[in-house]
């Protein structure tokens, strides 16, 4: 079998980076193709950092979501060096999906719900959750005080930040959307088994008193007959 060609590898994962939307599928796939070809990880999580800084906000932060799969997958295959890297250029990854500039801010939800989720996994540790949430504080401000100020009518630069455009920002809340609509299936899911489970444990108990009470019955009939007979 001839071995993959390094340029090939690379462009297909930069792709499928670019074509990253909501669904946790797309992020699971680029992260087993990651690790598929985990031989050029340095070569990869270059492509990681290159997509980060240069694309629109929207995909920076289903990137961002990415990082999360892809550190999970190779704790699980064991593969430590995607997690390394990815450790030494955390503030990196964090400066291009939640720029200093104000020009990220709808982002840094993102960037907190990740990090936690990566200090659950063990990628991270406190103490660096804590310090990148310090540098956090003052990125999400645009938000609101600073809404008016930053924004320009059409979504230009304006103070040095860049804001996004009215399609970026439709397509940003479609996907939000559908990570909570995705989020709220897996939280029913889970609980419809549990209440099933629970229906079940409910009625195999009435079974069994009604058995109990049943077998109770027919053996003082028995007894009255006997004593009777």
């Amino acid at each position: 079998m001839a071995a993959p060609d390094p340029f090939e590898v690379r462009m297909r994962f930069t792709s499928q980076l670019q074509h990253l939307n909501a669904s946790v599928t797309s992020a699971q796939k680029a992260a087993n193709y990651a690790l598929r070809y985990k031989d050029m990880d340095e070569d990869l999580h270059s492509c990681i950092l290159e997509q980060l800084e240069r694309n629109n906000m929207n995909n920076r932060a289903n990137i961002m979501y990415f990082i999360e799969h892809l550190c999970d997958l190779a704790q699980k295959e064991n593969h430590v060096d995607y997690i390394r890297m990815m450790q030494r250029d955390i503030l990196r990854v964090i400066d291009a999906v939640a720029p200093s500039d104000g020009s990220g801010a709808a982002n840094v939800k993102v960037v907190r719900r990740v990090l936690h989720g990566l200090q659950q996994k063990e990628v991270l540790i406190p103490e660096t959750v804590q310090e990148l949430e310090e540098c956090l504080k003052d990125r999400d401000t645009s938000i609101n005080g600073d809404a008016g100020r930053m924004s320009t009518p059409h979504g230009g630069r304006a103070n040095g930040a860049v804001r996004p455009d009215k399609r970026q920002i439709e397509q940003r809340i479609e996907e939000d959307r559908e990570r909570h609509k995705k989020q709220r299936e897996s939280i029913w899911a889970v609980k419809g088994e549990h209440e099933e489970f629970e229906k079940q444990w409910e009625d195999g108990s009435d079974v069994e008193e009604d058995d109990e009470f049943e077998a109770t019955e027919d053996g003082e009939q028995r007894g009255q007959a006997v004593e009777f007979g």
